[in-house]
């Protein structure tokens, strides 16, 4: 190119990439590729983004995995599947902001919402038979209940068999839970949450195996633009090398801190969801506590006296949180709302990170009593210190 200015070689001057050979995937910061290529356009498909949801497929065991910006992009692009005069199925129990997306989506484009409790005893007659798209969490948000993925999708199935089970995954992880396994047509997830692992990246992902909607998932991606940046999908893609060893160690924290809790005076109820070798087979990080009816005001309190846990809505990182489901994660649903859920002012979320355990239970402990004090300094027969 010697025949041109410098300015224009200065711009076409490329190193040669194939020998470069790196180790890890570097950043395809690109939003444009060359007409040969593969990939063509960032906003359809990325090196970055198609190894992240390679890698994520094989944690899922599955054939294909569609990435996008965040979580609730990825539930939003799935609401895409359905048309006006379908039937969307909820579960009662769901993260509030779900909740109120499949609200406002259904009001819009004329979909009729069923919110069932699948918890129930008679969860199953009350199924309605032209259900087209069925979409619960287990463990839920709030409460962990563990709900049989199987049974609830043959139940659907039975009365439609081309409704759609979707099962937000999002705290099992793959690594404890593969929805698609148990009959469900598809398993998404916030990787925000324990796919990143540090509180610095939003994601989310949805899994299939049916290719007919992985190609619908993906056109509606593509016009919708939320596909990940090439940085946020790098990142995601790293946290997953060490996401089996930061999962052992939620469990192995938790564990111990359920132990804890379970023997203090100021814990009431403590959720925790049930395991199942065959569904669930493990799971760590995050619980639920409700103090004992002389603490429940003091929640403000005990946020005070805690020196690891953040608060926030943050969750399922290295750091341990502590937040208050009413006023974060179901925030957006009116008070009469989350009553039915049954969730109160007294429900808090914990949530554990990597930090060592013997300091967690000393913090956790120190606070716990310094309410107590208070509260027994007020009525000295209100609590046991």
């Amino acid at each position: 190119m010697s025949d041109f200015n410098d300015e224009t070689r200065a711009i076409h001057f490329r190193i040669d990439n194939a020998a470069t050979r790196p180790i890890a995937t570097p950043i395809y910061q690109n939003s444009a590729f060359s007409a040969d290529s593969d990939y063509f356009y960032t906003r359809k498909s990325n090196p970055n983004s198609t190894e992240l949801e390679g890698a994520l497929a094989l944690l899922e065991q599955c054939q294909h995995v569609v990435s996008t910006t965040t979580g609730m992009s990825a539930i939003h692009l799935v609401l895409g599947l359905l048309q006006p005069g379908d039937h969307l199925v909820i579960n009662r129990l769901i993260y509030g902001c779900s909740y109120k997306l499949f609200q406002r989506y259904t009001a819009q484009y004329h979909i009729k919402l069923t919110v069932l409790d699948f918890s129930a005893a008679d969860w199953s007659a009350t199924m309605p038979d032209d259900a087209t798209l069925v979409f619960f969490e287990t463990p839920t948000n709030p409460f962990l209940q563990t709900l049989s993925i199987q049974h609830i999708a043959a139940r659907a199935k039975r009365g439609n068999p081309a409704a759609i089970v979707v099962v937000d995954n999002t705290w099992a992880t793959p690594l404890f839970q593969k929805p698609l396994q148990h009959g469900a047509d598809i398993s998404l997830a916030s990787a925000t949450k324990y796919i990143s692992g540090h509180s610095d990246v939003m994601g989310g992902f949805i899994a299939t195996d049916n290719l007919q909607l992985a190609d619908r998932l993906r056109t509606q991606r593509f016009y919708q633009g939320c596909i990940l940046d090439p940085h946020s999908a790098w990142l995601l893609r790293r946290s997953l090398h060490t996401l089996p060893i930061r999962m052992r160690e939620h469990v192995r924290i938790t564990r111990l801190l359920c132990e804890f809790l379970q023997r203090c005076p100021q814990i009431k109820k403590l959720y925790f969801p049930g395991m199942d070798p065959a569904q669930l087979q493990n799971y760590g990080g995050i619980v639920f506590v409700e103090l004992v009816d002389a603490l429940a005001d003091k929640y403000m309190e005990l946020t005070a006296a805690l020196r690891l846990f953040d608060t926030g809505t943050g969750m399922a990182c290295v750091s341990s949180m502590i937040a208050r489901p009413w006023f974060g994660s179901h925030a957006s649903l009116m008070d009469h709302e989350k009553q039915a859920m049954g969730i109160s002012p007294n429900l808090i979320r914990l949530c554990f990170g990597l930090e060592n355990e013997v300091d967690l239970i000393a913090d956790l402990s120190q606070a716990l009593r310094k309410i107590s004090t208070v509260v027994a300094t007020e009525n000295p027969h209100a609590v046991e210190a």
